[in-house]
Order: C-alpha cells, then structure tokens, then sequence
C-alpha cells in the first residue's frame, strides 16, 4: 500500500504524528490480509445467506417493533429508515435529541406514514439505560428486535463514563449487555424475538484485558477499541447460548458491516482518512448484514453475519469470520459474570 506523502512544512511533532498513523494503517492492512489469506477462495458455508441479497428481499416487517441504539447517523439510521420504510414501529435511541428529531423527519420524508420515534438514551450513563429501559417497559406491549448498534471509535484522549468505565468499554460493550438485560422482558414478549449486536473487523486483532478492562494503565485508543469490538462479539455468541440453555427464546446474531462511511471515523488522522476514502462503501451497504441479521427468515441465532470480499472490508453479504478469542466459551463465561457485576444487572432475573 503506498502512503500518501507528508507535506514537509508539517512542524516536526505533526510530521512525526502522521508517521506514526501511517504505520499503524500499514500494519492493520497487513493484519488483516493475513486473517483474509485464511477464507480467499472459500466455498459458501452451510447456512450462509444468498451473497445478493438487498433490501428488495427483505420481508415486510408490519407490526413488529424494532428498537436499533445510535439511529441518527450511518449504519444505524440506514437500518432504521430501512426498517420502518419496510413496516416496522421503530424506536431510535440516542443521546442527541436534535439529531434524534432530524432522523425522524428524514425517515418520514420518505415514508410519510412510518411509525418511528426518537427516544433519549446515553450508553455510558447506566442511570440512563435503566431509565430507557422503564420507558419502554410502559410504552411498548413487546419488542422485536433489539439493535445494538451504537458505537464510538478511538477517541485519542481516555475519556470516562458517568460510572467511570472507560468509553469506549462503556458506549460499545456494557450500555448494550445493560440494555439487553433491561429490555429481556419485553423481548421474550415478543413471539421471535431478536438481539443483533454489531461487531466489527477490528474484533480479529482484539484481546480481552482481564487484568485491566478500562485500560486505566495504560491507554491506547486502538486496543481500547478492538476490546471493545469483541467484547460485543463474545457477548452475541454467549446470549445465544445462555438463551438456549434457559429457554428465553431469544435468537441472538452478530454482524459487522465492514468498513463503510460513517462518523465512527471522525477520531481518524489524516493518512487513515485518505486511505479509508478507498475503499469505504455507502453506509446504506453496510447496513445489509445488520437488515438480514434482523429481519431475513433464513438468519440463524449464534451466526456473525458481513461483507464477504477482501479483508471483508465490503463484498457480498454471507458468513464473516469469527475471530477465535470470541469462540473462547470458558472468557465469554468470565467476561459475562464480570458485566453482570459492572453493569449492576442480571440476565437470570430480567429473564422473568
């Protein structure tokens, strides 16, 4: 891959700063041809969905009620508008309520008659999901389909939540497992109920820091974001199998949408930013795994559902790959107890 040159009037700490981007986009590309190397040329797996599918195929979703996290931008609001054009009562949860109201005039732009509501909600701020949660519960008679989507991407400060997570830990990885449990009840309302939790390529170079879940010692924007990408990805899988073993009915499925133009790019440095404007797809693309995982009858609870060509960065829909730390039952087990203790929920009790 070559490198865009560094302007040579950049003062030196600036110059030295774009080096070091350079590198690490060098190595991510490197990291991840190794991963693709492994699945070039593979056949399509049992189970794997028709690599054409498009929104024409999806089934007509009235009178089921979808809730989908961060729907005011990119994926999010691509899935929602797509959603509630199809049918669907949506329900878009954000922190920015002028965005919130902005997507939903969008969405009726559209669809003038689409059901959909913006409903305040902060991921770090675990006041904020029990109190969604209680809305809900008042508001709606069941629920559908779950979509935690919402998501931030290295911040190049540490930055903390409300209850003192790091937060990217906190808005990725635990405001979601919180929310699922808060919102268990009205899902195992509902007669097919759905949790699609999105991951993303960065889980294949992720690692899961037992010893320092907040990255308190030792702070670095991109491992903090890889943790947290899999952290969600472990906990998909996991739902899924606590949900058979328990019988909440629930189908729970992974997808990630590859890489696609959205704002989660907006902490990118300049070499990134050019090098992602080759090969980022629409985010209404991206969206696609997301749309099946949560609406295709053929989409199977314990799948991880994305883009299919090179790197998976886009390409046809099907089956992505599943980094092996996220196949780990016995650190998915511990990391599950971990979250229950640090989102101050548990799934036994929000089961009933």
């Amino acid at each position: 891959m070559a490198l865009p040159s560094i302007p040579a009037a950049l003062p030196q700490h600036r110059r030295n700063g774009l080096v070091a981007s350079s590198v690490r986009v060098v190595l991510l590309a490197l990291a991840l041809v190794s991963t693709a190397a492994c699945s070039a040329g593979r056949t399509a797996a049992q189970g794997a969905p028709d690599p054409d599918w498009s929104l024409a195929d999806m089934p007509a979703q009235d009178g089921r009620v979808v809730v989908v996290t961060g729907g005011t931008s990119g994926i999010g609001f691509e899935s929602a508008k797509a959603l509630a054009v199809a049918g669907a009562h949506v329900v878009i949860a954000a922190r920015n309520a002028e965005r919130g109201a902005e997507a939903v005039a969008a969405i009726h732009g559209e669809a003038p008659g689409a059901v959909v509501r913006f409903e305040p909600l902060d991921l770090a701020d675990l006041a904020s999901v029990r109190a969604f949660g209680r809305r809900l519960e008042a508001s709606l008679p069941h629920i559908d389909v779950l979509v935690n989507n919402a998501g931030i991407m290295e911040p190049p400060q540490r930055g903390v939540s409300a209850d003192g997570f790091e937060m990217q830990f906190a808005t990725n990885y635990l405001g979601h497992f919180a929310l699922t449990a808060e919102l268990l009840p009205l899902l195992r309302k509902a007669s097919s109920p759905r949790v699609v939790s999105l991951s993303s390529i960065a889980a294949r170079l992720g690692t899961i820091h037992f010893d320092d879940l907040q990255f308190s010692q030792d702070y670095r924007p991109g491992p903090a974001y890889q943790q947290s990408k899999l952290a969600c990805l472990m906990f998909a899988l996991e739902l899924q199998r606590r949900s058979d073993a328990a019988g909440w009915g629930i189908q729970s499925i992974a997808s990630h949408p590859g890489v696609s133009r959205t704002n989660l790019q907006v902490n990118n440095g300049v070499v990134r930013r050019i090098v992602g404007r080759m090969i980022l797809q629409p985010a209404s693309r991206g969206a696609l795994p997301t749309l099946y995982a949560a609406t295709a009858p053929d989409a199977q609870g314990g799948r991880y559902y994305g883009p299919t060509g090179v790197m998976e960065f886009r390409g046809p829909l099907g089956l992505a790959n599943v980094p092996a730390a996220a196949t780990d039952a016995t650190a998915s087990a511990r990391l599950w107890d971990m979250s229950e203790a640090l989102g101050g929920v548990r799934f036994a009790d929000a089961g009933h």
